[in-house]
């Protein structure tokens, strides 16, 4: 029973990162100032939204993927390291849950640092005045 317990934490937790690296939110604050293509601004900042996201290769698949690697490390790290003081399952247990959580969270930070990045590059390279 601990075990589902602690699986139905790891993938609710798992959901809820890759929630917070979605990528809808977040844009690129540009500065009209002097950029003599501002009139283009809302209509590049559209294209490159969708080539950001193409470029960072996010999908909630990766951030599964992720955690289930993690998962499976810290679950032979916590098996070893418990059967050494005497519970190897509760140690795989352990082990298997902050390691999914670890997995996950940088999969889905991987791909939102990657996401932002090409999505600054893109306006940049089309001219305009980038902020952040």
């Amino acid at each position: 029973m601990k075990k589902r317990t602690i699986l139905l934490y790891m993938g609710m937790t798992i959901i809820l990162l890759g929630g917070c690296a979605s990528q809808t939110g977040w844009q690129p604050t540009v500065d009209p100032y002097n950029d003599p293509r501002a009139a283009y601004i809302n209509q590049d900042l559209v294209e490159c939204k969708m080539l950001a996201q193409r470029v960072s290769g996010y999908t909630p698949g990766e951030t599964a993927k992720g955690a289930l690697v993690g998962g499976a490390v810290g679950a032979a790290a916590g098996a070893a390291i418990g059967a050494a003081v005497g519970a190897p399952g509760k140690g795989a247990a352990i082990g298997a849950a902050s390691g999914g959580i670890g997995g996950g969270t940088y999969k889905g930070l991987d791909a939102e640092s990657k996401y932002k990045n090409a999505y600054i590059r893109c306006m940049r390279q089309r001219g305009h005045n980038v902020l952040n």
